[in-house]
């Protein structure tokens, strides 16, 4: 049985995350289940895969509460700097959280068992995707609104699609070229070479650059949906308050029932 003091920390958590965490569990009893059947690890690396898309968003989210939802670039101190750290490990490890789609190609591969029909592998590894990209659009939302809090819709745009272009990029060097997050430290020359002859060769990389186009176009669109509101400002006329429920004794009744603006990414 969980005890209390972890009971106590799931119920701290926002309703969006206890159901990100309850997705994770799901995932990985579902692997839990298939190693049971067949006896064997395979996708056993997917549940480490899903910790790194978490790496991000607790990043995210840590910098949402110590900047306090705002990032004061100007201000000097040892808060700023640490913020300014916070924001590039961010970016670093943000690919991470998109690179698990990419697991889709291991329906195809030798990791199939004839012992586990189709459909489960397919639930199986969709779900760790699904996981992963909920976690990069949700911690991707909170470092917009960090720093573009008031952006018009091209300005978000200025900000969005860099961020995905780096996070194709980075899903490109993961899933083709094998590198991690740490080979950044660990294998910085050999990185930086293959990274350096994909820029001085585009012709001969074409094949790469054409996964990075259309793979961050790919995720700008994702992000996209989940994070639209779904409201027509011009639809609705102004000072108008839809789903409010007035009191007769008051100008709001405690209780009142709002409809909400959007989905939680969008908040």
């Amino acid at each position: 049985m969980p005890s209390p003091l972890r009971r106590r920390w799931f119920f701290q958590q926002s309703e969006t995350d206890q159901v990100l965490i309850l997705s994770a569990l799901f995932s990985c009893l579902l692997l839990a289940a298939r190693i049971y059947h067949t006896g064997r690890l395979t996708f056993l690396f997917m549940p480490w895969n899903l910790f790194l898309a978490w790496v991000p968003y607790r990043l995210s989210t840590s910098l949402t509460q110590t900047g306090n939802r705002r990032v004061e670039f100007a201000r000097k101190g040892v808060r700023g700097a640490m913020c300014v750290a916070g924001l590039i490990v961010w970016l670093l490890f943000i690919p991470n959280s998109f690179y698990i789609l990419t697991d889709l190609y291991h329906l195809a591969d030798n990791h199939r068992n004839s012992r586990v029909p189709e459909w489960f592998d397919l639930i199986l590894i969709l779900s760790f995707a699904l996981n992963g990209l909920l976690l990069g659009v949700r911690s991707t939302r909170q470092i917009e609104k960090l720093l573009v809090p008031d952006a018009s819709f091209a300005g978000r745009w200025v900000f969005l699609y860099p961020v995905m272009w780096l996070s194709a990029w980075g899903v490109y060097i993961g899933r083709v070229l094998r590198y991690n997050s740490w080979d950044i430290v660990a294998s910085p020359v050999d990185l930086l070479s293959d990274i350096v002859r994909m820029i001085a060769h585009p012709l001969r990389y074409h094949d790469a650059w054409g996964m990075i186009f259309c793979y961050s176009i790919l995720l700008t669109i994702i992000y996209s949906v989940l994070t639209k509101d779904g409201r027509n400002p011009s639809s609705a006329p102004k000072n108008h308050k839809p789903w409010t429920m007035q009191s007769p004794n008051s100008e709001t009744a405690t209780g009142s029932f709002r409809r909400a603006s959007g989905s939680d990414f969008s908040s």
